[in-house]
């Protein structure tokens, strides 16, 4: 049965818009814990343009599920990271004029650096995975010469389908991912778009062990409350 983890960073970027301290994304964190998630998730931007590190440190002491901490690999996040150690890290690709990440880690071309980053993470004893788009060749390098513990399949193609026919390649597309990851022995985990509607045809994949949820969670959650979106999520997760 797959897990739910959950991204509060749009509930510091209401926060942020104000400059105020509410909402607070460390309450909306434990509220979506009650709910019965499976762990959260915040992206620790180098602009700090929604979650600041005071939100890191305290989710650090207060998450009793599982910390997923996405951030870009460089050395002021790694220094953060061996800092504050959260349970997993997730590297992903960052740019600053970005609304938000628009694709998976190019694995391939920066195999020698991320293969340094990820042993120094793993040798703090953090879980490690890469976010990456959905080709097999970027899966194997992930295990096979980076030594990553998971991957994350970026479901952005999909999630963005203009139209069935597009929807299914993409479909395809992950689920011959999945199937190279599930042979590699990675931990297999799958994000970005995904909403109440498209999850559907995802839950379906048996391998993928956690779908990382933020932006139709935090938006549900403005209307009917955190801990009710999550359990809706859920719901459709674990049918």
């Amino acid at each position: 049965m797959a897990g739910l983890m959950v991204n509060v960073d749009h509930v510091a970027t209401v926060r942020q818009a104000r400059g105020i301290n509410e909402p607070d994304p460390v309450i909306a964190a434990a509220l979506a814990e009650l709910a019965g998630c499976d762990g959260i998730i915040v992206h620790l931007r180098e602009d700090r343009r929604h979650i600041q590190n005071r939100d890191l440190e305290l989710l650090r002491k207060t998450v009793t599920t599982t910390l997923n901490l996405e951030m870009a690999a460089v050395p002021e996040m790694i220094k953060i990271a061996r800092t504050v150690r959260p349970d997993m890290v997730t590297l992903v690709p960052e740019k600053r004029e970005e609304l938000t990440t628009e694709g998976g880690l190019e694995v391939i071309h920066n195999r020698k650096s991320l293969k340094r980053v990820v042993k120094e993470l793993r040798g703090v004893g953090i879980v490690v995975s890469l976010f990456v788009d959905p080709y097999q060749k970027q899966i194997a390098v992930s295990k096979e010469e980076i030594g990553a513990d998971c991957v994350e399949i970026h479901t952005g193609a999909f999630s963005e389908a203009k139209d069935l026919t597009q929807e299914k390649r993409e479909l395809d597309k992950i689920i011959e991912a999945v199937e190279v990851a599930s042979r590699l022995e990675l931990g297999i985990n799958a994000g970005h778009g995904l909403n109440y509607h498209n999850i559907k045809k995802l839950v379906t994949i048996k391998e993928i062990e956690e779908f990382s949820i933020g932006h139709s969670i935090v938006a549900r959650a403005m209307l009917v409350g955190m801990e009710r979106a999550v359990r809706e999520m859920l719901t459709l997760i674990r049918g």
